[in-house]
């Protein structure tokens, strides 16, 4: 089972990997700490979590799913949000939201989540998507300020972007704080979070690779990865029986929803 297109990554279960991506986001120090410190309460999971999901599951829908014209109109949104975010004098770290280094590392995460998904989901972990796939997926960083020569130019340098991405890896005491009041579900009512939390993290320490798990301590056994493996490929054989609508509803909904509020020109973001 292969992908004809990147719209065909757009699928339901890709939000599993959720807080997993998050953690590998914020692992590069401009991003952890431009994510928190940031003082846009709007755009803050644990101030407005609904939010935050809408506007994330907005941006994947137009970026796979939508129109130039759509990417456009969102790009320029979600740069206004993006501009107050900026290191200031008292940052242990120099960032900008706009800096093009950042927002690829953003994309390479998300590339990530949505190759790891749908090899888990159809049952062959560790699959590579074709080039023409990988290459249409560049949407991922040129939907924010990512200049398009930025983006790898085949699935091979792909490998060498991620592998050199991580050498800039480093999570200290500010952004480790944060990322795990993530993996608790700080954002979530109490008992929700609590009544959660073992699928929770079951689900987002699968996804992470190393050196992720390790630097948030998180345990992972030989067994886990094949519960882990299984699950999804159980979960796969349903999914890739749906109808296409119904496969990515979620990210469709959120399209359609960014389509009502242009035509009612209500903010996107």
């Amino acid at each position: 089972m292969v992908p004809r297109s990147a719209r065909d990554l757009v699928l339901g279960p890709v939000v599993l990997s959720a807080a997993a991506n998050v953690v590998m986001e914020l692992s590069w120090p401009g991003v952890g700490h431009g994510v928190a410190e940031s003082h846009v309460d709007s755009g803050d999971l644990m101030v407005h979590p609904a939010h935050r999901f809408r506007t994330t599951t907005t941006y994947l829908a137009v970026a796979l799913l939508g129109t130039d014209d759509e990417r456009a109109a969102y790009r320029r949104a979600v740069g206004r949000s993006h501009a107050p975010v900026h290191s200031t004098a008292e940052s242990p770290v120099p960032y900008d939201a706009f800096d093009p280094e950042l927002q690829r590392w953003v994309a390479l995460c998300l590339y990530r989540a949505f190759e790891d998904t749908w090899g888990l989901l159809a049952g062959a972990p560790g699959t590579r998507l074709p080039d023409p796939v990988f290459g249409a997926c560049a949407v991922l960083g040129t939907t924010l300020q990512m200049p398009p020569e930025r983006w790898p130019a085949d699935r091979d340098a792909f490998d060498d972007a991620w592998d050199d991405g991580l050498r800039h890896v480093r999570i200290d005491d500010t952004v480790r704080a944060h990322l795990h009041r993530v993996l608790r579900g700080d954002f979530l009512p109490g008992p929700l979070a609590r009544a959660t939390a073992p699928s929770r993290t079951f689900w987002t320490t699968g996804f992470l690779h190393e050196p992720f798990r390790s630097l948030l301590g998180l345990e992972w056994s030989a067994a886990d990865r094949r519960r882990f493996e299984a699950r999804l490929r159980r979960l796969g054989a349903v999914v890739h029986r749906l109808p296409p609508p119904l496969r990515r509803a979620p990210y469709s909904t959120a399209l359609a929803d960014l389509r009502v509020r242009r035509r009612l020109g209500i903010a996107l973001v």
